[in-house]
């Protein structure tokens, strides 16, 4: 696994706890303690960073290269029950928005979300989970399919924002985006949303209209990215940090400004440390979510959906 540099001090501890156990397991020599000591350090050192994380730190664990993507959650919370769709039947498939038909128990969902790459290869081929309008025309098709079938839909967020390119503008990137908001609003079954990596900009908002939006700890959720708004400031990366403080785009933020409804806590070391415990978590998330909105009628659900966002933005002095 790779490590970010605040994370030095826990893999200098893993690699002794690693030689540790090899070494009682390769002699006869008891090592029982020295192990037990080491594990002790180990949970009080990503304890203690962890804890005093800085926003930019956050930041950079939504980006961890470890860190699972969409696919990597429904192939965990689904199994073998997924099953993808392809194309918006107008251009092509967009091979950074994926979506399909899963199971978590015996409740069927209609997922959809954008998916990163592992490697040079694949990122090309994900296009670094920017899709282009096409992507957001296959998103709004699967969930007009699911409202069809009353299917819920889950839609996992993790994007940098939307391809910026002269094809996807030429292909209406703006109106492919804002349709899918609107069209979202009024979608006559329930709708969960998970922020489990970026949710930047429109890119993030084109799947990002629900009637739960949840967000894991370690994410960030703003209409720039860091990078882009330190650039635009201050003409020059060097400002990131200073701009993604200055931002407020962290879960605490979120929920703080009535953006999102609930923060998802991740397992001690974050999602990449123990992708197990997040996706089982993830997945409770989602059938309790769900259990919020299974009983209200169409009626109901579009007006309740509605009055939320209606009300986001409104302050009192």
């Amino acid at each position: 696994m790779e490590y970010l540099d605040f994370e030095m001090p826990i893999k200098e501890l893993e690699e002794q706890f690693n030689k540790a156990c090899a070494i009682g397991t390769e002699s006869d020599v008891d090592v029982t303690d020295t192990c037990k000591q080491i594990e002790k350090k180990l949970n009080e050192t990503k304890k203690e960073i962890y804890k005093n994380l800085t926003v930019w730190q956050r930041v950079q664990l939504s980006r961890h290269p470890s860190r699972p993507y969409t696919l990597d959650y429904i192939n965990a919370i689904c199994g073998n029950s997924f099953l993808e769709l392809h194309g918006d039947r107008n251009v092509k498939d967009d091979k950074a928005m994926i979506g399909g038909l899963g199971k978590i128990g015996d409740q069927s969902f209609m997922f959809v979300g954008q998916q990163k790459g592992y490697n040079t290869k694949t990122r090309q081929y994900r296009n670094f989970g920017m899709a282009n309008p096409e992507g957001y025309r296959k998103a709004l098709r699967l969930m007009k399919s699911a409202e069809k079938f009353n299917i819920p839909v889950v839609c996992l967020v993790d994007t940098p924002g939307a391809y910026p390119g002269l094809e996807a503008e030429e292909r209406g990137q703006g109106e492919a985006i804002a349709h899918n908001i609107i069209e979202m609003t009024r979608l006559k079954v329930p709708i969960i949303v998970v922020i489990i990596g970026e949710g930047a900009s429109g890119g993030a908002l084109g799947i990002g209209v629900g009637d739960k939006v949840l967000m894991l700890e370690n994410t960030w959720y703003s209409v720039i990215s860091p990078e882009s708004c330190s650039s635009i400031l201050w003409r020059s990366w060097e400002f990131k940090e200073q701009a993604a403080e200055a931002l407020k785009l962290t879960a605490t933020d979120m929920k703080k400004q009535k953006l999102i409804d609930e923060i998802v806590k991740e397992p001690l070391g974050g999602a990449h440390g123990n992708r197990e415990a997040t996706f089982k978590i993830v997945s409770e998330r989602i059938l309790s979510s769900f259990e919020e909105f299974k009983n209200l009628s169409p009626k109901e659900l579009v007006e309740k959906r509605m009055n939320k966002y209606e009300n986001m933005g409104v302050f009192k002095e």
